[in-house]
């Protein structure tokens, strides 16, 4: 069974970094494009940054230059690294994949950016 479990949320000041990981079991990782959404309170979810099977790199434009994502298959683990963060980052960040025609969510993990 397909599982997607992030980790690194918490408190930070605005500026400051934090990098995401999502850990993958129950699927050949590499093999599929895998993307980071957040859910901010009160608005729908949105698309963060998207990783391709090969490694081509797709990223909203409110994160563009602001955050890196990544992969590292041999350990079925991706990352999202996040710097000079915004009180507007403030949201439930999640992992995601389409793995055989089948969508798959974590359960997210809590970003609040707050002085």
């Amino acid at each position: 069974q397909v599982q997607l479990v992030e980790s690194g949320g918490g408190l930070v000041q605005p500026g400051g970094s934090l990098r995401l990981s999502c850990a993958a079991s129950g699927v050949t990782f590499s093999s599929y494009a895998m993307s980071w959404y957040r859910q901010a309170p009160g608005k729908e979810r949105e698309l963060v940054a998207s990783i391709s099977s090969g490694g081509n790199t797709n990223y909203a434009d409110s994160m563009k230059g602001r955050c890196t994502i990544s992969r590292d298959n041999a350990k079925n683990t991706m990352y999202l690294q996040m710097n000079s963060l915004k009180h507007e980052d403030t949201a439930v960040y999640y992992c995601y994949a389409m793995i055989r025609f089948r969508t798959y969510w974590g359960k997210g993990t809590l970003v609040t950016v707050s002085s």
